[in-house]
């Protein structure tokens, strides 16, 4: 029996070793700790964006996102028919409705041109989706939002490293989520996640509704005599030993990075004829959008043709 080739193969620097144990030997595991700390400066250096906090998973960021904009039951949020059962499941929590809009044929985000059809005197969000870490046409996006008095939530789980016009991925809208799941670019130890908040008005509360609804945050840079429960929230601390993994990453980002898109160009270039003979479609990139070789995928006539291939 032949190998099989494995779906994916999470990046491994070798410092993931050395700083996972310094972790463990530390004097706090629990998460915010030193490493914790040095993840959240690094994006929020990276991105230049008002505040990142790492959590335990993308899913806990968006759910996060969806209690800082308060979606309460009823309310109904517009995201892309083509994406992952988290982006859903996090505003249905909160009772939301979800209003699919289909997504563009050349890039698989969010067509941009359907949303405002699909905005009514409910709708609270609009959470685009930047598939395979091509961004999705934010400025019309931004401008619809603004227009509508809406909230923009960027479901970014695939899109750290890349950019749309300049602007990194996820710090866009008023708020943002990556994933360090083992499928990513990059991972904090199998599982992960990260809410950047651009929108000022949302700093204090999230750190709130992190630390399971206390101002504990808060108590530990001496603003309060002790912490207590303030607001609703939940357990969302990754553990410092997540932080330290993806710490040794952080380090190595732009070297990964260009592995990855090294990988892809060449399969671009590969597959080339077999798309001009017809016979396949290899991805698009929107203009003005740098992209993180997240994935290489092919698109072909139909089921059949698929399967067999």
């Amino acid at each position: 029996m032949k190998d099989k080739i494995p779906f994916n193969k999470p990046p491994y620097t070798g410092l993931e070793d050395e700083y996972v144990l310094e972790a463990i030997r530390g004097d706090k595991i629990s998460g915010d700790g030193p490493y914790g700390k040095r993840c959240q400066e690094w994006f929020q250096n990276k991105l230049g964006v008002s505040k990142t906090l790492l959590t335990p998973s993308c899913t806990a960021a968006l759910e996060m996102a969806a209690i800082l904009v308060d979606i309460q039951p009823g309310d109904e949020v517009i995201m892309p028919s083509f994406t992952f059962v988290s982006t859903a499941n996090a505003f249905v929590l909160r009772g939301a409705k979800i209003v699919f809009v289909d997504v563009r044929p050349d890039t698989m985000n969010i067509d941009e041109r359907k949303i405002e059809a699909a905005i009514t005197y409910k709708t609270k969000a609009i959470v685009p989706v930047h598939y395979a870490g091509v961004g999705c046409e934010m400025d019309c996006i931004m401008d619809i939002a603004e227009r509508h008095d809406l909230y923009v939530i960027e479901d970014a789980a695939q899109g750290m490293m890349s950019t749309y016009k300049g602007q990194a991925l996820g710090a866009i809208g008023h708020l943002g989520a990556f994933s360090f799941h083992e499928t990513k670019n990059y991972t904090s130890g199998g599982e992960g996640g990260l809410l950047i908040v651009n929108d000022k008005q949302f700093l204090e509360r999230a750190e709130v509704i992190r630390e399971k609804g206390t101002n504990r945050s808060q108590f530990f840079r001496g603003m309060v005599d002790k912490y207590q429960w303030v607001d609703v929230g939940s357990s969302y601390l990754p553990s410092e030993l997540q932080a330290a993994y993806l710490c040794a990453q952080l380090q190595n980002a732009e070297k990964i990075n260009a592995a990855r898109l090294k990988a892809w160009d060449k399969y671009f270039s590969e597959l080339r004829d077999l798309e001009a003979s017809g016979l396949i479609q290899l991805p698009t990139l929107s203009e003005g959008c740098k992209h993180n070789a997240h994935m290489f995928y092919l698109k072909v006539a139909n089921l059949e043709e698929r399967s067999a291939l």
